[in-house]
């Protein structure tokens, strides 16, 4: 299963021991990593094992501390091993806006997706959700600006129709605020520390460590809480015929 981890703080922090943990487990999930930093919006994404890339050791040992990050180990259910299919996926909406996008999980519903396929540069269902989502996104930013709290709405409401039938364990960033969102059980935990939260698919060390919220959109500015949607009722639970819908995928 792919690994998802975040970071919100509102002053810079010293997260060397945690990523260097994270990218570990890359012998589990060995098909790509992404790393976003959010100071100079430097972005690192390799189609091989997070453990075997000396660019990523280089940077780790060179990391300063952070205030944003968002990172990404990859295990391949759905699209070839290449850097295009590595996340997080990186775009502009029509506004200027940069928005990145880590996803843990498969889309079984692809109603929505499918008309991706030929645009997107990879050839996973996370890129065509992605694209869908700057599509939504774009179509209420033609009709004008929007303010923070209706940004958080269009995320919500995005993840609350598209979480039935899917497995959506997913962070977005707009820049500012970081979206937060798992309907998996026990997928995603969360830290508390004195000057923010991380976020993990796997705890990084041995306190502190809560379990994420289940299927509930939470966003974080500078560390700190700012909106919350509403539980929805699209908890993903595996059955054998989600496993044997994985099998059938060709795109």
């Amino acid at each position: 299963m792919c690994e998802l981890f975040g970071l919100s703080a509102y002053k810079r922090t010293d997260i060397k021991a945690y990523l260097k943990e994270f990218f570990s487990h890359s012998d589990k999930n060995p098909h790509g990593f992404g790393l976003l930093t959010g100071d100079k919006n430097v972005l690192l994404k390799q189609p091989c094992r997070a453990s075997d890339s000396r660019a990523l050791a280089d940077a780790l040992e060179e990391i300063s501390p952070q205030r944003i990050a968002i990172a990404h180990i990859r295990y391949a259910t759905v699209g070839m091993v290449t850097a295009q299919n590595c996340h997080p996926f990186v775009l502009k909406d029509i506004s200027g806006r940069e928005w990145s996008m880590i996803h843990n999980g498969t889309i079984y519903s692809v109603r929505n997706t499918i008309k991706y396929t030929d645009k997107q540069t990879g050839d996973t269902d996370s890129e065509r959700l992605f694209l869908y989502f700057i599509d939504v996104l774009n179509s209420r930013l033609a009709k004008g600006d929007i303010c923070e709290r209706e940004r958080f709405d269009i995320v919500n409401d995005f993840i609350v129709e598209n979480a039935p039938r899917n497995k959506l364990n997913i962070i977005f960033f707009d820049g500012e605020t970081m979206y937060v969102h798992k309907n998996l059980k026990d997928t995603l935990s969360f830290k508390k520390l004195d000057c923010g939260v991380i976020f993990s698919t796997t705890e990084l060390d041995d306190s502190g460590w809560e379990q994420f919220p289940m299927t509930q959109v939470i966003a974080f500015k500078d560390g700190k809480e700012v909106f919350r949607g509403a539980p929805h009722k699209g908890e993903f639970i595996p059955t054998l015929e989600y496993i044997t819908a994985l099998d059938a995928m060709h795109i």
